[in-house]
């Protein structure tokens, strides 16, 4: 029912760019928050950026503020993430999440993720 499932990863180059979808269904997609979460092998997961239900306000972690940028599409059911200057370390399984809460109330979900390599 409830699906979320990530697109757009690959190797690139250090300095590359590539864009990340994430196709939502199942849900109210206008009603959550959306999040991009990363995990290089040996980290912990990481918020890389998230994004109000209505697209108005967007938050990134410090190591890719100014590189990455996160947008929704809500009449399409789709998040983006569009990452500029890649580096090395920005390396990690991508993963889509949607957040919801209401008082005591909360719902999240989880894409699979998609692999981003960023190599010489």
């Amino acid at each position: 029912q409830v699906q979320l499932v990530e697109s757009g990863g690959g190797l690139v180059q250090p300095g590359g760019s590539l864009r990340l979808s994430c196709a939502a269904s199942g849900f109210t997609f206008s009603m959550y928050v959306m999040r991009w979460y990363r995990q290089a092998p040996g980290k912990e997961r990481e918020l890389v950026a998230f994004i109000n239900s209505a697209g108005s306000s967007t938050t990134y972690a410090d190591s890719v503020k100014g590189r990455f940028t996160i947008s929704r599409d809500n009449a399409k059911n789709t998040v983006f993430l569009q990452m500029n200057s890649l580096k090395p370390e920005d390396t990690a399984v991508y993963y889509c999440n949607a957040f919801w809460v209401l008082l005591k109330v909360k719902n999240e979900y989880w894409g699979q993720g998609t692999q981003v390599t960023v190599s010489s």
